[in-house]
C-alpha cells in the first residue's frame, strides 16, 4: 500500500536535495526595503552566487515584480515607514506574497531582533530571518537554504500532477510499497506523537529531512515551528551565536540582541542535520545545552530555558565514531532515544519503477514531452544498477533522459554495470577525463554514496564533487 509521507504545508524537500551548485545558476532573488544602503550591500552579496538580484524601496512593486519576473526568494523588511517597528505591513505583504506564489520563500528582514516578530513571520509561512546588521556569509547561506526549499516545492507540485493519473486525487506523497519502507513508515506513526529524541540515520539521497518533517507533522506540536539548523555548514566562530544567540555588544557587529536557533524553536521542532560533523569542542557546549534544557546568549549571563522536539540526522557513523573519540557517548544517548533508519536506494528495489514513473511524468511536464516510457529492458538495468547517490542520482538520471529524448522511449542504455573502478580500467583509456570521471564514481562506490567522505578522498570541495558528477552525467 502506497503511504502518504510529505507535507504540503512546509513545502518539503522530498526524497533528495536539489544540487544547489547548479540550481542557483538560474535563481532569481528580490530584496525590498526602503534603505538603499541595505539594498546595495545585499545585492553585492546576493550576486556571489544568484544571477538574477533585483531590488526595491517600494514594497507596492512587488506585485507588478511578481507579474513579470519568477521570484525564488524575496528578502523583505518588515518596517518600510519611519518610526514603526511593529512588522505590520512586512506581515500584510509576507500574506501577498503567498497568496500569489506559495513555493516562494520569503526571508523576513528585521533591525530590531525582536524575537516575537520573527516567529510570528515563520508561523505565517517565512522561510527564515535575518538581522540588521547581518553576517554576510550567514546571509548567503540563509537564502541558498530557502532557495533549496522553493525547488523542492516545485517538485512536489509536479510530483503531484503525475500521483493523482496513477493513484488519484491524493495529497502529496513519498513511494515506498518495498518492505524496508513499510517499516520505516510504522516506526514513523509510533514514534511521532512522542516527545522522544530521534536520531535519523542513511546515506546521502535518502530523504532524512523529508522524514524529520513527517515526525513534526505528526505530531501535537504540528502547529509550532520546524526549524533546520544544518550543522555542516556551520563554522566554530558562529556555533554559539547561531544555535543560542547573543546580546548588544557581545562581539564586534553584535549591535542588537540576537535570539538562537533554540529560542526560536521553543514549543515547536528542532532538526539538527548533519550532528555528526560538530567538532568536539562544539558536541560538548550542545550537550551541556540539552542536558539543563537551557541556554545563555553570547555576552549574557541570564540563563534561557526552551521546550523543544529534537530531532538529529546523519550520514556517519556515531558508533564507530564513539570508539574513535569522535563522538561524545553521552551526547549520543541524548540525541538516539529512536534510531530511525532510511534505507538506501539498493536496498527497496521493487520502488524504483514507481519512482522512475514519477520522475517521467515530472520531468516530461517540465519539458513539455508526452507519452514518454521506459522499456521493460533498460528498467531492469536501473533496477539492477547500485544506485551510490540514491533517489538524487534516481531523479537525475531520469530528468537527463527526458531532456535527451527524441522519441516516446526513453534510453537508459548507458546503465550498464556498478560505477567502474578506475584501477580495473586504467589500460582501457589513458584520456584524462575518462579516468577522472571513473576516479569519481569509485569514490562515491566506496564511500556508499557518502558525498562528503568521497569529496575529501578525491581532495576535492562538495561543490566541486556535484558539479563534476553533473559534468560526467554521475
Amino acid at each position: 500500500m502506497i503511504q502518504t509521507f510529505v507535507s504540503f504545508r512546509n513545502r518539503l524537500i522530498i526524497l533528495f536535495r536539489i544540487r544547489i551548485s547548479d540550481a542557483m545558476k538560474k535563481g532569481t532573488v528580490l530584496i525590498v526595503d526602503d534603505d538603499r544602503d541595505v539594498l546595495l550591500s545585499a545585492r553585492v552579496v546576493m550576486k556571489k552566487e544568484f544571477p538574477v538580484v533585483l531590488v526595491t524601496t517600494d514594497p507596492e512593486k512587488i506585485p507588478e515584480i511578481l507579474k513579470k519576473e519568477e521570484v525564488d526568494v524575496i528578502l523583505l523588511d518588515m518596517n518600510f515607514r519611519a518610526g514603526e517597528s511593529d512588522g505590520e505591513e512586512g506581515m500584510r505583504w509576507l500574506r501577498n506574497i503567498h497568496a500569489a506564489d506559495p513555493d516562494i520563500q520569503v526571508v523576513v528582514i528585521t533591525a530590531y531582533g525582536d524575537i516575537n516578530l520573527a516567529v510570528a513571520a515563520m508561523k505565517e509561512g517565512a522561510c527564515d530571518f535575518v538581522v540588521k546588521p547581518w553576517d554576510n556569509q550567514k546571509l548567503l547561506a540563509t537564502v541558498r537554504s530557502c532557495y533549496r526549499y522553493r525547488e523542492a516545492g516545485r517538485e512536489i507540485r509536479r510530483l503531484e500532477n503525475t500521483r493523482r493519473a496513477i493513484q488519484g486525487d491524493v495529497p502529496g506523497q513519498m513511494i515506498g510499497v518495498s518492505k524496508p519502507m513499510q517499516n520505516l513508515f510504522d516506526m514513523v506513526e509510533k514514534v511521532a506523537p512522542t516527545d522522544a529524541s530521534v536520531l535519523i540515520t542513511g546515506e546521502n539521497g535518502t530523504g532524512k529531512e523529508l522524514v524529520a518533517r513527517r515526525l513534526h507533522h505528526l505530531s501535537h506540536r504540528s502547529n509550532q515551528i520546524f526549524l533546520t539548523v544544518d550543522l555542516g555548514a556551520l563554522s566554530e566562530n558562529l556555533f554559539e551565536s547561531e544555535l543560542f544567540g547573543h546580546v548588544r555588544g557581545a562581539f564586534t557587529d553584535a549591535r542588537e540582541d540576537r535570539p538562537g536557533k533554540f529560542e526560536v524553536a521553543s514549543g515547536g521542532t528542532l532538526f539538527l542535520d548533519e550532528i555528526g560533523n560538530l567538532s568536539v569542542p562544539m558536541q560538548a557546549k550542545m550537550l551541556t545545552a540539552l542536558q539543563n534544557r537551557q541556554v545563555y546568549r553570547v555576552g549574557s549571563n541570564r540563563p534561557l530555558e526552551f521546550d523543544v522536539r529534537l530531532i538529529s540526522a546523519t550520514n556517519r557513523p556515531l558508533q564507530e565514531m564513539v570508539k574513535n573519540g569522535r563522538f561524545r557517548q553521552d551526547l549520543l544517548y541524548r540525541i538516539n532515544t529512536v534510531v530511525i533508519h532510511v534505507p538506501p536506494l539498493r536496498q527497496r528495489k521493487e520502488d524504483i519503477p514507481l519512482l522512475v514513473n514519477h520522475f517521467t511524468g515530472v520531468y516530461g511536464q517540465k519539458y513539455n514531452k508526452t507519452g514518454l516510457h521506459v522499456n521493460s529492458d533498460d528498467m531492469k538495468r536501473l533496477e539492477n544498477y547500485s544506485w551510490p547517490g540514491n533517489v538524487r542520482e534516481l531523479q537525475h538520471m531520469v530528468e537527463r533522459a527526458v531532456i535527451l529524448a527524441d522519441r516516446n522511449t526513453l534510453d537508459f542504455s548507458g546503465v550498464k554495470r556498478q560505477p567502474a573502478s578506475p584501477v580495473a580500467t586504467m589500460t582501457e583509456s589513458l584520456n584524462l577525463e575518462e579516468l577522472e570521471r571513473q576516479a569519481i564514481a569509485e569514490a562515491i562506490r566506496k564511500h556508499g554514496g557518502n558525498m562528503s567522505r568521497a569529496a575529501a578522498e578525491l581532495g576535492l570541495g562538495r561543490t566541486t564533487l556535484y558539479r563534476k558528477m553533473e559534468k560526467y552525467g554521475l
